[in-house]
């Protein structure tokens, strides 16, 4: 390339002394940026450089598009006694584009005059450039290390100083491969970080959905005991009613059976206003559910009626496996908790229970107790255990993955608990999974400021 030049001066220092120069210089560079990394390499390396080579401007910058045009967008640049603000300015017209395309510049002087579209170069005053490319491990241009001065560098420094920014210039595009690296890497966790939530929120949906369904379930079998008692007293009344009538009619009225008639009718119509009675009741009660079930917002609850009213959506399983749930709580506590999500922790917490606590079991019982602690008692905790086969310690160790389960392909997904983990993380709570000597597994819930 073409460089302007000075007429050769007499040598201010010989071979040995200029080489004891870049040595001493390189020393001291080297050891000044050593433990430097990121923005504060670059500053402190821009200040020593333009010490060791006494000039006024030196700077680190980093090729970008801007536009759709290279650009450098400076790192860090070093002027007279302090350092200027960063800018980013085109490549067009300048001699950083010779830089670029991997030429090593030299100008000792009348660098304006060689540029004359470069106005930067007007802006400080600049006489004399030198300037290295930073060149990556793929051969590709990753910035540019330039010294300028606002007099003429002396023929003298040009080995001084090629060969230290020559030097720089690669330690500087290895930092600069780090960081482009790190932002790499921390794009690449973000975007892996959002899959996660998603696949996580995916799985919560589709145990939410499980959990409806046996809600729905529940809500079916228990209904149908109450309903039917009544659609059946019914049918038997209208029978004996029909059976009654040509009696009533008749000339001669047996008085004995109309009495007993009139205390069958009584006695069926106090059957089917009980039955009907306890429907409504589980309607009442499981439309609290369902609707809680699509909603993460904080609910008044009643904690006993809550807690009986997920049980017996569980009747059936418990039925089928003869396994009683007793609980140990005041009828009275009110606490403030998402129903939703408190919902599907118990529910996972009983679905667990039937299905891998009492595996060749003719019957068990689960237990719920609750206690207050903490501040004013605001703090509750609730322990879920029952009487089934336990947990070795290698279960209980992975307890809480996704998709861990003992039972694989026989009804267990593998996600219940870690369902119950999530959720409790998410209220702020904590979880304990224990199985004592004396048997049964025992999980300890606590939900931290939250009773009314």
């Amino acid at each position: 390339m073409q460089t302007s030049t000075l007429a050769a001066p007499s040598a201010l220092f010989d071979e040995s002394e200029r080489r004891k120069l870049a040595e001493a210089s390189l020393r001291s560079i080297t050891l000044s940026t050593s433990r430097a990394h990121g923005d504060e390499f670059f500053r402190v390396l821009v200040k020593d450089l333009a010490a060791a080579l006494d000039v006024f401007y030196v700077i680190a910058g980093e090729i970008v598009s801007v536009d759709g045009d290279e650009a450098n967008r400076t790192l860090a640049v070093w002027a007279g006694q302090d350092y200027m603000d960063n800018l980013t300015y085109s490549l067009k017209n300048t001699p950083c584009s010779e830089v670029n395309d991997q030429s090593m510049c030299f100008h000792p002087c009348d660098i304006q005059a060689a540029y004359p579209l470069d106005t930067l170069l007007v802006d400080m005053q600049a006489q004399s450039y030198v300037g290295m490319p930073m060149v990556g491990t793929d051969g590709t241009t990753l910035g540019i290390l330039v010294a300028l001065d606002t007099k003429p560098i002396d023929e003298n420094k040009r080995l001084l100083a090629l060969s230290l920014l020559s030097i720089f210039s690669a330690r500087c595009a290895a930092e600069l491969q780090h960081r482009r690296r790190e932002l790499e890497l921390e794009e690449l966790v973000e975007k892996r970080t959002k899959a996660l939530a998603n696949a996580r929120d995916l799985l919560l949906q589709r145990e939410k959905l499980a959990a409806l369904g046996s809600l729905v379930a529940g809500i079916a079998h228990a209904i149908n005991t109450p309903v039917g008692n009544a659609l059946t007293t019914v049918t038997a009344l209208r029978d004996y009613a029909i059976e009654l009538a040509p009696q009533i009619q008749a000339e001669n009225i047996d008085r004995k059976r109309l009495l007993a008639a009139s205390s069958q009718l009584v006695s069926g119509a106090e059957l089917i206003e009980r039955s009907l009675h306890r429907a409504s009741e589980l309607i009442s009660n499981f439309r609290m559910l369902a609707i809680t079930q699509d909603t993460d917002e904080l609910s008044d609850l009643n904690l006993y009626d809550y807690l009986t009213g997920i049980c017996i959506a569980h009747q059936p399983e418990m039925k089928k496996r003869q396994v009683q749930v007793i609980t140990a709580l005041a009828n009275n506590l009110l606490v403030r908790l998402p129903a939703g999500m408190l919902s599907q922790i118990i529910s996972n917490l009983l679905m667990n229970s039937l299905l891998h606590g009492f595996v060749d079991r003719s019957s068990g019982t689960i237990s719920i107790v609750a206690h207050l602690e903490g501040e004013a008692n605001k703090d509750l905790y609730v322990s879920f255990s029952d009487d089934g086969v336990g947990a070795t310690p290698e279960v209980l160790r992975r307890m809480f993955e996704p998709f861990f389960t003992t039972r694989f392909g026989q009804g267990g997904s593998g996600l219940g608990m870690h369902v119950v983990y999530t959720l409790m993380q998410r209220l702020g709570g904590t979880i304990e999974v224990l199985s004592p000597a004396s048997g049964g597994l025992q999980v300890n819930l606590h939900f931290p400021a939250c009773v009314v």
